[in-house]
């Protein structure tokens, strides 16, 4: 990743992503792979497991352009936290049935260029095995038709995961796996499955990647 990646960012998030970058590697480092799979223009999906609260903000550090993420509407409430999810690009979403509203914020945040970040298995997993992937995310990739990038981030439910108290000092290791084109993911005649047989193709490009291993010196 460029040392200035961040200068073409937004403000805030640049200083974010420089200073989280910073802290992943200073206590959480592990082996990282992939990068170049990662696009360097253009809209794209990042889907990834989810075993962290620590998951978005070290694959974002990973990623040398900006990226949004889902955050539950129910944590916009007056003061900074607010202001700095605006500033982040973070998109409200609400939890429980459809949100036209996030559907509608997740098309422009594609159409400006951006990446979005998603978790197919919609809730962290308590033992970092990965979980059965929900249709939210095959309809997102399926509705707005872009490329997804596959993610597997290993050991950070060690570091910091449910239940689990913070532990610096844990490895945590990302790989980043080859892009998934449409076609890919998205099978018309699957019918009324389509959704979820998309996540689930999405979902297996996700458990296909292998933990990277460190370099040996």
């Amino acid at each position: 990743m460029s040392r200035f990646a961040q200068v073409e960012m937004e403000p805030v998030y640049g200083l974010c992503h420089y200073v989280l970058a910073g802290l992943n590697s200073a206590f959480f480092r592990g082996p990282v792979a992939g990068l170049h799979n990662i696009p360097r223009t253009g809209p794209f999906l990042i889907a990834a497991n989810h075993a962290s609260h620590l998951d978005p903000p070290f694959i974002g550090a990973q990623v040398p352009r900006q990226i949004a993420f889902f955050a539950r509407k129910s944590l916009w409430k007056p003061g900074i936290g607010s202001w700095w999810m605006d500033h982040v690009g973070c998109i409200p979403v609400e939890r429980e049935g459809g949100d036209v509203q996030a559907i509608k914020r997740v098309l422009q945040t594609l159409q400006s260029g951006k990446a979005l970040i998603l978790f197919p298995e919609g809730t962290r997993s308590d033992d970092g095995e990965l979980q059965p992937a929900k249709a939210g995310v095959g309809l997102i990739a399926c509705k707005t038709r872009v490329p997804v990038l596959p993610v597997r981030i290993f050991g950070s439910h060690l570091a910091f995961g449910k239940g689990r108290p913070l532990k610096p000092g844990t490895p945590v290791s990302i790989v980043f796996g080859p892009l998934l084109q449409p076609d890919d993911y998205d099978h018309k005649d699957d019918g009324k499955e389509r959704y979820q047989r998309a996540s689930e193709r999405i979902m297996a490009a996700i458990a296909a990647l292998k933990e990277p291993q460190a370099a040996v010196v």
